[in-house]
């Protein structure tokens, strides 16, 4: 009587808060004492005690046992605590498991139904195969009780049973099916089968089209929300096999998504309709483009009038479904939609970008990408303003708390994963299809030039990697980087554009950057390679070379590090090549200085470990030699001696470097290289190639002690004292700030103020003729002066913005004006300008470049797939579903190969009903064993009493062993009885044989 209760034990244990382990230690003591106590009353405490420990991570395995006997109580009360017990110790490998089984067997034939429900609820988490093959014939009878909420349970059970004895589905199925076939069923017990056909249904659609009337009924007089959820479900799979269920579900679906208020069953009502192919291939045009702009407008209103964000999520997953098949009245709903773009919620961030990927065009794509730039510079100004706060808490304490808060306030910064998945998307949208939605290439290069900026530097992982793998799979910027290379290739007229941006990310990464700090970001490899490529396009080739020999000794990626090698001699042979400039003194020593220079960069890469930098380094530094050489040779030019610069300069260097354009080329292209007939690659060069080898190996050359050339090529000269550094380094102010203007379309937003004044110099400069164009005042400060400019500085003062007047609506059909209004042509100027020509990859025997491949920057893509295109955050096929488990951790697959017709019933496995088929003949040999008996013994009377033998039988003495011996012979009727012993026969007529 003095014994804790539960609450005693949850009351003591937050009471013993600090010394919880020595108080649980000291209960399991108590429970362990008395759940041996023969006491149920005591026992059953101390079992729910167990229980609740256990929940608490305590192993209670050792009881098990005594849950058995718990289990086997007479009382209600005791028997259920019994049952929770062993829901929650039992495992498939418990010993006593199978001594329940009698236990179980008898509690599912009581007569009591809350007795019933006890096993019933217990065993999907006892089950076992032999637990379920035996407990199955109990089972069944139990979906005809009088109670629903004991068929229901049995129906659920079932399927558990099913999931790990795959036959106890196809003995209960004739029931299960006629329990669903009966109109006057309970609507639990029917939401119960229904929830059960639903899971099987995906595994073996095929099974269940016989009932698809009997589900349509359910469907649409049902009334309960969660069952016609699981029924459109069902539907959704049903469809496929037979395409006249979607002109019958039409009218059903349609009603539900117009009239019912649960956003649950609206969404699976739209899902089961786009699933089921609703709004596919069919005959009724009409009637899918009302049921698609139906569904699209209920998902707009999910999208914009609701706050929950997991409808926003769900309803963005279906527009990626719709925007398949009807994408342009997923386009009508572009405002919703990029409004997800900036939710706190990265998920939805993401299918929005999924989405908007899918529905950009030339009109949208400009607004689309300057959404997503202002969001990335927003948190890129975010993540600077961190770093420089945490500095600044570094270096002061006092007002630390402050600007903490104040640090929080501000816009957190994105995380890399999401910044890079952006970016890629962002150079995705503009280059699919060979750049045909991009119409400003000059807006597009300067996207570029601001992503280089934003774009988070690699991982200290991936810097570490090995030295000759490339950071192409990790570093975004070199995405970035080839993007702007394809422009410059591909796109002839914007390639001065492209050369400039270029130029200046070069001289930003060699000016911005810590001389000692080693340069990763990837953008330099195709950046070094426009530059020398088209170095007759820079604005500055000497700043360019100066900056490139900067950085190339802060390069760490061997990949880069070549093609910024292979970019020093073009730029060199830009700069010294022209053979128009005299040969002045001048001219002599700065061009003397400047190869000095190069030779010293370039020398420590001639023992590179990496082939391709150490081969091209040692090219370029004995090339240079011999020019410097030359070049020291040669006299310069004077009044008197009309000499001319080195040829080595003027001709030989650039001539390495000029000749046939270089073009994109499709990377398909090499396998359409036909293969000479008589090439074989596997036969040696020469026959006798290894005696040559190892005669080359044992050659002596004699020794050239005095010869110059030796010399000058094999020994290292002596140090001189030309400055190996940059000669002045160079100052680059800050740009002015410039003022928002309606024609830049939000650009300042998330454009540096150089790249907007860069824009808003080269627009003056383009519109300077044009007599209807108004400069802004500060053109007045350089002597260009017009009446117009004139009157307004006059009547506005110095400070007014011509780029801040809003541009005026006019009605030009009221005006009688013969020829285009001017007014339009100024408001669209990305539109007025002239066609730019592509160029497509070059391609042996095909059909172009553009030909659904990638160009080598990702310039011709495939076409758009919203459905498979998450990810980067990378996703499975939709046609390949995955195991589905319940949350009892069950596979279900093994459903999969059961099918419930009986043509198709394999030959494998115990059938329950082939069982109770073989035990009624096996009774019926065992009657028709006793009925041949009864007759054999008989016969054997009849035959005794034709013999004189009394029918009452006949009194054996133990010692004459003759009459038992003409007993036994009597017997000669007896088939297959061979007695070798005599034993006494007692009396009964012959019975004992």
């Amino acid at each position: 009587m003095f014994e804790k209760s539960l609450y005693d034990l949850i009351r003591g244990l937050r009471n013993h808060k600090g010394n919880e382990k020595e108080y649980i230690q000291n209960c399991l003591k108590e429970c362990r004492s008395e759940i041996r106590s023969p006491d149920m009353d005591l026992k059953a405490t101390a079992l729910l005690k167990l229980i609740y420990l256990e929940m608490n991570g305590h192993d209670m395995s050792w009881a098990s046992f005594h849950v058995l006997e718990v289990m086997s109580s007479q009382k209600y009360h005791q028997k259920r605590v019994g049952y929770l017990g062993a829901v929650q110790s039992f495992r498939p490998d418990t010993d006593v498991l199978m001594m329940a089984t009698n236990l179980l067997k008898k509690d599912l034939a009581s007569s009591h139904p809350t007795t019933i429900t006890l096993p019933i609820v217990a065993l999907p988490h006892l089950v076992t195969p032999s637990l379920a093959l035996s407990l199955l014939g109990d089972l069944l009878p139990r979906l005809t009780h009088s109670h629903a909420s004991i068929k229901k349970k049995t129906v659920v059970t079932l399927y558990r049973l099913a999931l790990v004895y795959p036959e106890a589905l196809r003995a209960a199925w004739p029931k299960i099916k006629e329990r669903l076939m009966d109109k006057d069923e309970d609507p639990s017990v029917t939401a119960a089968i229904v929830n059960v056909v639903c899971e099987l249904g995906w595994r073996r659609p095929q099974d269940f089209l016989p009932l698809a009337p009997r589900l349509f009924e359910l469907l649409v007089d049902g009334g309960n929300n969660w069952m016609a959820i699981k029924l459109i479900k069902l539907f959704a799979t049903l469809t496929p096999l037979e395409p006249r269920l979607v002109r019958k579900l039409l009218p059903p679906l349609t009603n539900l998504v117009k009239t019912t208020p649960a956003m649950s069953l609206l969404y699976e009502c739209i899902n089961g309709i786009i699933q089921g192919g609703i709004l596919g291939d069919g005959e009724d045009f009409s009637a899918r483009e009302e049921v698609a702009s139906l569904c699209v407008s209920k998902l707009r209103g999910m999208v914009s009038i609701n706050s929950d964000p997991n409808l926003k999520y769900v309803a963005l997953l279906a527009f990626n479904r719709i925007v398949t098949t009807h994408p342009m009245l997923v386009a009508e709903q572009e405002d919703v939609i990029l409004e997800c773009i900036d939710s706190e919620d990265i998920s939805i961030r993401i299918k929005a970008l999924d989405l908007v990927q899918g529905m950009v065009s030339s009109e949208n794509l400009l607004s689309i990408v300057s959404r997503l730039m202002r969001q990335l510079k927003a948190s890129s100004s975010a993540l600077a303003q961190q770093q420089d706060g945490q500095e600044d808490l570094d270096d002061s304490s006092e007002d630390g708390s402050g600007r903490r808060a104040k640090s929080q306030e501000q816009t957190a910064p994105l995380p890399d994963d999401y910044t890079i998945d952006v970016i890629g998307r962002i150079l995705g949208m503009c280059s699919q299809n060979n750049y045909a939605k991009v119409i400003d290439f000059d807006w597009y290069i300067d996207v570029l030039t601001q992503l280089v900026r934003i774009a988070p530097p690699p991982s200290p992982r991936d810097l570490d990697s090995d030295s000759s793998s490339s950071p192409k799979s990790v570093d975004i910027s070199e995405r970035i980087g080839n993007e702007l290379r394809n422009v410059a290739v591909k796109v002839k007229a914007v390639r001065p554009a492209a050369v400039r941006a270029a130029e200046l990310i070069i001289s930003r990464l060699s000016t911005d950057t810590v001389s000692s700090r080693p340069v990763v970001t990837g953008a330099l490899k195709p950046l070094a390679f426009v530059v020398g490529e088209y170095a007759f396009q820079l604005s500055s080739p000497d700043d360019t070379l100066r900056n490139m020999l900067g950085l190339v000794p802060r390069v760490d990626y061997p990949e880069v590090l070549a093609t910024c090698l292979q970019s020093v001699p073009k730029l060199f042979a830009h700069v010294a090549g022209d053979d128009r400039a005299l040969w002045t003194p001048e001219r002599k020593s700065s061009l003397s200085l400047l190869m000095a220079r190069v030779i010293h960069i370039l020398e420590p890469f001639a023992q590179h470990p990496y082939l391709e930098v150490q081969e091209r380094a040692v090219e370029f530094i004995e090339l240079l030699r011999l020019t410097a050489e030359a070049a020291s040779g040669q006299a310069p030019f004077t009044d008197e001696i009309q000499q001319d610069a080195p040829l080595l300069l003027t001709q030989a260097i650039p001539s390495l470097f000029t000749g046939w354009e270089l073009n994109s080329v499709a990377p398909g292209a090499q396998y359409n290289v036909p293969i000479p007939s008589g090439l074989d690659l596997d036969e040696p060069i020469h026959p006798n190639l290894g005696s040559l080898l190892s005669q080359a190996d044992s050659l002596m050359l004699p020794t050239q002690g005095d010869d110059e050339f030796e010399v000058y090529y094999n020994q290292r000269p002596a140090p001189t004292g030309i400055y190996s550094g940059p000669a002045i380094e160079r100052l680059v102010d800050a740009p002015e700030e410039v003022g928002s203007s309606y024609q830049q379309a939000g650009e300042e937003s998330y454009l540096d103020a150089d790249i907007l004044a860069r824009r808003k110099a080269e627009r003056r400069e383009r519109n300077k003729d044009d007599p209807f164009y108004i400069p802004d005042m500060s053109s007045s400060r350089t002597g260009t002066s017009t009446p117009i400019h004139n009157i307004l500085q006059k009547e506005n003062g110095p400070d007014l913005d011509i780029d801040a007047i809003p541009i005026m609506s006019l009605d030009l059909e009221k005006l009688s004006v013969s020829g285009p209004s001017r007014h339009q042509q100024t408001q669209h100027p990305r539109q007025a300008r002239q066609k730019i020509v592509i160029e497509a990859d070059e391609t042996l025997g095909g059909s172009g470049g553009n030909s659904g491949v990638s160009t080598p920057g990702g310039a011709a893509r495939p076409g758009y797939d919203s459905e498979n295109n998450s990810d980067s955050f990378n996703l499975s096929k939709a046609a390949k579903k995955p195991k589905q488990k319940s949350l009892l951790q069950f596979n279900s697959s093994v459903l999969g190969g059961l099918s419930l017709t009986d043509e198709q019933r394999p030959d494998d496995g115990f059938a329950h009903e082939r069982q109770q088929k073989e035990e009624a003949e096996m009774a019926l040999a065992m009657k028709e064993v006793q009925r041949l008996r009864l007759e054999m013994q008989r016969a054997n009377e009849r035959i005794q009493v034709a013999q004189g033998v009394p029918s009452e039988g006949v009194a054996v003495v133990k010692k004459k062993k003759k009459k038992t011996k003409t007993v036994v012979k009597a017997d000669e009727g007896e088939e297959g009885v061979v007695k070798k012993k005599k034993k006494k026969v007692e009396g009964g007529g012959g019975r004992g044989w």
